[in-house]
């Protein structure tokens, strides 16, 4: 059976047809826009610019499902309308204008999603995971295939990018002020969990993150750019994100061949590149991890099991 899963993320507005069966899923279709809504975000509360764009993607999408008859449609909200002040305002708006019944998923459910989305493709048994979206982070940590401890984190490049540089690309000193910046959230990451031991996360080390996401994703195709890396590899090597922050900042004096490399790997991500990378490296120094292992699943998928299968 055909489904249509919409995800409205603080960077990008997706949708994925997937065709289920049973216990089985196949992706056949994915589309999506960089929209940035995290950027539309102004003294806590979602303008109206970002509620009509918003409308704008979706009535796409939605006409899209119409002329193929795909009347099996889920469409979930994260960061951006979910933390927004006027969150619920905002989604009735959407939902009126587009016709889609829009649910608005927690922090907890979105790292409980990414985490059954991945662990049906990461192979081990125990680790961190970590989603670095446009308005939050979110981190579980398992072992033993259960999630042991769960929290998202106000960090997302979008909203990175909106708060520290107002260039495409950051230069050095704004990456510096994002790294103080998401090390203090880190630091404090106790005071954003909401159920279990609060300082799960305070000694936790581990020796590889398994990273989800678009800011993995596309931090992967730039470093296997960079580096001269095959285009399957999925494993980033940690130490080298600080050099290659640094190599695409704008204070830098750019080569030709720098700039056309980044926007090949990147095209869709030049100004949250930068952003989400730095998060990473944070991350990855917070929790001593050498190096990040990526994933290709993630919330839409572990919301199929999780909502669709599942029930």
């Amino acid at each position: 059976m055909l489904h249509g899963i919409i995800d409205i993320g603080s960077s990008t507005v997706r949708m994925a047809i997937y065709d289920i069966h049973g216990g089985d899923i196949d992706m056949l279709l994915k589309k999506k826009h960089v929209v940035g809504l995290a950027a539309y975000v102004k003294d806590g509360v979602m303008t109206q610019q970002g509620i009509d764009k918003a409308v704008e993607i979706l009535g796409e999408f939605v006409s899209f499902l119409h002329c193929f008859h795909i009347t099996h449609v889920a469409a979930f909200t994260t960061a951006a309308l979910r933390n927004a002040k006027n969150s619920r305002e905002a989604v009735a708006e959407i939902e009126r204008r587009t016709g889609l019944s829009i649910r608005v998923i927690s922090g907890d459910e979105e790292a409980t999603f990414d985490f059954i989305g991945a662990t049906h493709a990461f192979g081990h048994e125990s680790g961190l995971l970590v989603d670095i979206g446009g308005g939050s982070t979110e981190l579980v940590a398992f072992a033993g295939g259960s999630i042991q401890q769960k929290v998202s984190l106000p960090l997302g490049a979008t909203d990175f990018h909106a708060r520290f540089t107002g260039d495409v690309l950051p230069t050095l000193a704004e990456c510096r002020r994002m790294e103080e910046e998401a090390g203090r959230i880190l630091d404090g990451a106790e005071r954003y969990v909401t159920e279990g031991a609060k300082d799960a996360f305070t000694d936790l080390r581990v020796a590889e993150l398994a990273g989800i996401g678009g800011t993995f994703k596309s931090g992967l195709a730039l470093y296997n750019a960079v580096y001269g890396k095959p285009a399957d590899n999925l494993v980033i090597d940690a130490k080298k994100l600080p050099e290659l922050i640094r190599r695409f900042t704008s204070d830098r004096d750019l080569a030709q061949e720098d700039v056309v490399l980044l926007m090949r790997a990147v095209p869709d991500r030049l100004p949250t590149i930068l952003p989400g990378l730095t998060i990473a490296h944070v991350v990855c120094q917070h929790f001593g991890a050498k190096t990040i292992t990526y994933s290709d699943s993630g919330v839409r998928e572990g919301y199929i099991y999780s909502e669709i299968i599942g029930k």
